[in-house]
């Protein structure tokens, strides 16, 4: 569920539907948004609930300060203007998918709000289960919260890049229930060089991912300049593209080299060559969209193939220190 999250998350960003609901956690007040702007203009003799919105003819949002059935003509002391942003349009193709965006992720609460509850019943025999499993509710409503601030903020860089990060939290603690709470576990073998590598690797794949939510918000920012000449995007990058484009290939190196040291002292991580298919997948749609000009869908495959790849790594660190914790019980 979170990785759909992930997935919605990066088609809103893909079609610029990050402010098509305007208000959180409603949808221009309304639980179900409209479907036509003509739902947007004021009606008379209409039911108004307090927090319902109107798109004025000078491009502004009002919103009602209470419930109240309108008159024949808009009464100034029913209404205020919306003034969190200057944001005033509405598209309904842009609402709709912000809406089923937000809906997915309050789907996604619901298993993980039980998760939390049945998690007290492993309490004795590993209190961190419940520890995490809290944590992970108190992510996911952050994360909402983090939702809201993007919003009020008009898709403000930095929150979007917190956002991104919070998600990618909520997958580490989740895979770490998982892992927590096996019964059984693969023939593997504990390598220290293996286990400090990986690491590196890891940390290395945050930093794409946050270089990558930078090179997307500038390209974000070209298409309000130039528009959607695509071949121009990136005609003069910022140095977190080069960044980026440079890193990736310390990032191939290096888990080529986890890919080799795996298969030749034979550790026994087979999700390393998911790894390897991971980075190649990367490589391939970072190609497509610096030399064929943003092919449909490339902008979210390259983000979530980098969301599954740092939660495969992450489920190798688990392994590996599962393997580090019998080996020194042996020992």
């Amino acid at each position: 569920m979170i990785y759909l999250v992930i997935i919605a998350g990066a088609i809103v960003r893909m079609t610029g539907s990050g402010m098509g609901c305007p208000d959180w956690p409603k949808c221009f007040g309304y639980y179900v948004p409209p479907t036509k702007g003509k739902q947007l203009l004021f009606k008379p003799n209409h039911s108004y609930k307090k927090g319902m919105m109107i798109l004025m003819d000078h491009e502004q949002f009002m919103v009602a300060k209470k419930d109240f059935i309108s008159n024949q003509t808009l009464q100034d002391s029913n209404w205020e203007v919306y003034s969190v942003h200057d944001y005033a349009l509405y598209d309904p193709v842009h609402t709709w998918i912000e809406y089923i965006n937000r809906l997915i992720g309050a789907l996604a609460g619901i298993p993980i709000l039980i998760l939390a509850i049945l998690s007290f019943w492993l309490f004795k025999e590993n209190p961190w289960i419940t520890v995490i499993a809290l944590l992970t509710v108190f992510g996911m409503g952050f994360q909402a919260w983090l939702g809201k601030t993007v919003v009020d903020s008009n898709l403000a860089p930095f929150k979007i890049t917190i956002h991104m990060v919070m998600a990618l939290i909520i997958v580490v603690f989740i895979l770490y229930l998982i892992f927590s709470t096996k019964t059984s576990f693969k023939s593997q073998a504990y390598h220290s060089m293996f286990y400090n590598v990986l690491g590196i690797g890891l940390v290395l794949t945050l930093i794409q991912i946050v270089l990558g939510t930078q090179v997307r918000q500038f390209v974000d920012e070209q298409t309000k300049l130039i528009g959607y000449e695509k071949n121009l995007w990136l005609a003069k990058p910022e140095i977190n593209f080069y960044i980026h484009r440079s890193t990736s290939v310390l990032v191939l190196l290096l888990n080529g080299y986890l890919w080799h040291k795996n298969k030749t002292l034979n550790l026994g991580f087979r999700k390393i060559n998911l790894v390897m298919g991971c980075i190649l997948l990367e490589v391939c749609t970072g190609i497509l969209m610096y030399y064929f000009d943003f092919p449909f869908l490339s902008q979210p495959l390259h983000l979530v193939i980098a969301s599954v790849l740092f939660g495969i790594q992450m489920y190798i660190g688990l392994e590996i220190l599962h393997q580090k914790k019998l080996s020194t019980q042996r020992s």
